[in-house]
């Protein structure tokens, strides 16, 4: 309190071996009571004093700086300062030369920017951080020890400026401080402090989108692998997996990572770790095989690790599959999965006993299953099954009955991936004709037409039952979803905001019309089929190839007496004759078909 008194008269008089022992024995205080010296600080009002002490010519500024960047580690005394008009002169201080008087206005600026709006926003319109990041620039290449802290001080400020402010970190961005950053984990790759400082500024940045590109065009990949390689302490490589993960979402970076070898990085922690049960280990684990899946989105960094199925990584992966623990599979059946993006791997690898790898997994987890592997499996399967020459070869290996057993699953992720490998199988006649008799799969597909929570389940449910229709051609499968009440929802899908399912239904409903409808002449008498397509037909949004199949659907209705009424009753006439002079030729000869058809049958 003396001291503070005393700074007081001395700031006015400006002598600076009186300011100094003032300034030495706040910084004493501070560093036995940060808190307490800092409220009676702020309590004296002398804080807008320090504003005319930061003068780059006094011998005293480093210290000046040094006691704002203490008062400031205080939540409580970050508004104060940038109140008290300390930034502006802070910022001025960093275009000093001595390196001590830059250190300490590092710490202070870096200080009152942490978690502070008013601190940030204050440093942002005095110009600071394009003063720091031409800083870091110009002093990048100089590996003393002295350096070395500025720049961790100087890396420390620009994060505590733009952490999670999307704004401030485009604006660094657009300073190019990515490329700085990496060319100084690359040169002080030994120094820990700054390499660490580095990766929490990556990881901040990596974040935003506009980041991606930047950090493409560095050789970002090969440092962090470089560093990767070289850590043996969890808490480590757990800081480089941070900024790895959104990085790699980048395509063109999962390539560089994939080239400068990170993926045996990523399997040799998985070997290291796979029969730990330590917590930390799992937790690596998990982020390992994770990472190694994410890898594999991209089509490029995919095909090079598939190496034409002759790959070391994919003869590994391959191996996490029927090991016991639950992440490697996982792990394993996603990155099946994922090379099956294309039918060249699709073929090659159903050629060589995936199926059989991929169904005995399954069976692993039928009774009260891991849900994500069951949907990581089913996945694997669905995505196989793509190639026609597949689908007949997974059929003989019995893969719809394995696929069957998870029908009573109540989890809709993996519902839906089973309704999608059922429908990528069936283009076959018989395994349609099969599946389209079997009650317990059409009644469960028609409960889950009605998973009006889950629009994903609804969809896949209606274009399975139409495509056990369309493929089967078959009066018994026809009848077990009449009898399923399936009908409706075949109608309801007529509707849709998709052409492709509005035209799938039209077309089973179609053959039900040709097959059977005497069977199903009542529920499409309650689904009010008729008015639904005159409705499309009227329509000038309707695509071409819903308007052609209406009328043909409309036509096959006529041999029910009661359709046969409504479609009178509708004027249909008049709609059918205006589609006589449709652009496109196959809709107009329907019309005149219909046309004749209804004249004829009126």
């Amino acid at each position: 309190i003396d001291t503070l008194k005393k700074l007081k008269i001395t700031a006015v008089d400006r002598t600076d071996d009186s300011l100094e022992g003032c300034l030495d024995c706040l910084l004493q205080a501070l560093a036995q009571n940060n808190t307490e010296t800092s409220e009676k600080i702020q309590g004296s009002g002398i804080l807008h004093l320090f504003s005319s002490l930061l003068i780059p010519q006094s011998s005293c500024t480093a210290k000046v700086a040094n006691i704002i960047a203490e008062l400031a580690k205080n939540e409580f005394m970050r508004i104060p300062c940038v109140d008290a008009g300390l930034i502006s002169p802070l910022v001025q201080l960093l275009n000093s030369k001595d390196q001590e008087v830059l250190l300490q206005t590092g710490r202070a600026l870096g200080n009152i920017c942490y978690d502070s709006h008013e601190g940030r926003s204050a440093v942002d319109q005095a110009g600071g951080a394009q003063i720091v990041v031409d800083h870091l620039r110009s002093l990048c290449s100089i590996t003393d020890p002295a350096n070395e802290k500025l720049l961790t001080v100087f890396c420390g400020m620009l994060m505590n400026y733009s952490n999670e402010n999307d704004s401030l970190q485009a604006q660094l961005i657009n300073m190019g401080v990515i490329p700085t950053l990496v060319k100084l984990l690359g040169i002080h790759c030994q120094n820990a402090a700054l390499t660490e400082m580095c990766l929490v500024a990556f990881g901040n940045l990596a974040e935003l989108e506009s980041s991606k590109e930047q950090f493409a065009s560095t050789n970002i990949a090969e440092e962090l692998v470089k560093l990767f390689k070289k850590q043996i302490e969890h808490d480590k490589r757990e800081m480089i997996f941070e900024v790895l993960a959104p990085l790699a979402e980048n395509d063109a970076i999962k390539l560089q990572l994939v080239e400068a070898g990170l993926v045996e990085c990523l399997l040799e922690i998985v070997q290291q770790k796979v029969d730990s049960d330590k917590e930390e280990d799992i937790a690596e684990l998990k982020t390992a095989s994770d990472l190694m899946v994410l890898l594999l989105l991209g089509d490029e960094s995919m095909q090079k690790l598939f190496e034409g199925g002759k790959g070391n990584v994919f003869q590994r992966v391959l191996s996490w599959i029927p090991s016991n623990n639950h992440q490697l599979q996982l792990a394993g059946a996603l990155a099946i999965a994922n090379f099956a993006r294309n039918d060249g791997n699709c073929i090659h690898m159903v050629d060589n006993g995936i199926v059989e790898k991929l169904m005995d997994l399954l069976d692993r987890h039928v009774e009260d299953g891991n849900v994500t592997v069951q949907h990581a499996a089913l996945s694997a399967l669905r995505n196989l099954a793509i190639p026609v020459v597949n689908k007949a070869k997974m059929l003989s290996a019995g893969v719809t009955e394995a696929v069957l057993k998870f029908l009573k699953s109540e989890m809709p992720p993996v519902q839906f991936k089973l309704l999608g490998t059922l429908r990528m199988l069936i283009d076959a006649q018989e395994a349609a004709e099969q599946l389209g008799k079997n009650v317990k799969l059409v009644e469960r597909l028609v409960e889950w037409c009605e998973a009006k929570d889950h629009a994903g389940v609804m969809g896949e449910s209606n274009r399975l039952l139409s495509a056990l229709i369309r493929h089967s051609k078959s009066k018994d499968v026809i009848k077990t979803i009449v009898q399923s009440g399936g009908i409706k929802h075949l109608v309801t899908m007529a509707t849709s905001e998709h052409v492709i399912m509005q035209n799938e239904a039209l077309v089973a409903l179609a053959l039900i019309a040709a097959l059977e409808l005497g069977t199903a002449e009542k529920d499409l008498e309650s689904a009010k089929l008729v008015q639904i397509l005159h409705r499309l037909l009227a329509d000038e949004r309707s695509a071409p190839e819903i308007k052609y199949n209406s009328m043909v659907l409309i036509c096959a209705l006529m041999g029910s007496e009661s359709l046969h009424k409504e479609v009178q009753d509708l004027a249909f006439l008049d709609v059918v004759s205006k589609l006589r002079g449709h652009e496109n030729k196959s809709v107009a000869q329907q019309a005149s078909l219909t046309e004749q058809r209804l004249a004829v049958e009126s």
